[in-house]
């Protein structure tokens, strides 16, 4: 295990399962800087057919650690490279086949990554949300593009602009997943269907994937979403959502509008 991602490669199908239940599998940058490694090694690994990403503990994961996003609010976030951004190219660029198990909160990136799995597996108490707007943010990983399309306008918005979340029956009927299945038939569904697409012919299968899934335009609305998110992290309005989450009570949002005027 490495950063709290643990890696294992068996039978073509390489497994990357976060491993922070203690913190609900929040992503660091370190997290995100080995699921970056590992997504991008896999492109040039022959052994390597299929990749499978899931969580360990209760749930999928919280999304973004909120701390070091406070951090970076507050103006004193961590130094160096953030990898998040290399996470999201892996994700829209790689031509091996993504397979992702989820069981309970898929929160921010933990649902939007979703939408660049092409075989998504659920357990009955899988719950996605991407609230975003309530941190004062913006949809990331190319999902104000995916999202839309894949759910209708409505939907998305809706998701986006309250933050409520879905769940595993509501996520099947829209679109978002392949299965629900019981929560102790997880691993093994999703392990399933990873192993079936290890046989099938790995260069039908990419490039099947390729003209249904352009990655110069996920990486185009990537970008535009990234500078965008960055932005509104330095806002009044994010300080307000961020102070509130630490401090344990509802964000005031009213009183910078009226500020403002």
């Amino acid at each position: 295990m490495t950063d709290h991602i643990k890696i294992e490669n068996d039978g073509g199908v390489l497994s990357l399962t976060m491993a922070r239940p203690d913190k609900k599998n929040a992503l660091t940058n370190a997290m995100y800087g080995a699921l970056a490694d590992a997504i991008e090694g896999a492109e040039t690994d022959p052994d390597v057919r299929v990749v499978l990403i899931r969580g360990e503990g209760d749930m999928f994961t919280a999304g973004n650690d909120v701390g070091e996003f406070a951090a970076i609010a507050a103006g004193s976030g961590p130094r160096g490279e953030r990898h998040v951004g290399r996470f999201l190219e892996s994700l829209a660029r790689s031509s091996r086949p993504l397979v992702a198990a989820v069981q309970g909160r898929a929160v921010g990136v933990g649902t939007t990554m979703l939408l660049h799995c092409d075989l998504v597996v659920l357990a009955e108490n899988a719950l996605l949300s991407t609230p975003f707007v309530s941190l004062a943010l913006v949809p990331e990983a190319s999902s104000s593009l995916l999202m839309p399309l894949r759910i209708g306008y409505a939907r998305a918005f809706e998701m986006f602009a309250l933050g409520e979340a879905v769940d595993a029956k509501s996520a099947l009927a829209w679109g978002l997943a392949n299965r629900v299945v019981p929560l102790e038939k997880l691993d093994a569904e999703a392990k399933a269907f990873a192993v079936r697409l290890a046989k099938q012919p790995a260069g039908a299968v990419s490039t099947t994937k390729r003209l249904m899934r352009n990655p110069e335009t996920l990486m185009a609305q990537i970008r535009t979403e990234g500078e965008h998110f960055a932005k509104r992290l330095q806002t009044a309005e994010a300080r307000e959502a961020f102070s509130a989450f630490a401090e344990r009570r509802p964000p005031d949002f009213m009183k910078l509008a009226k500020q403002s005027v």
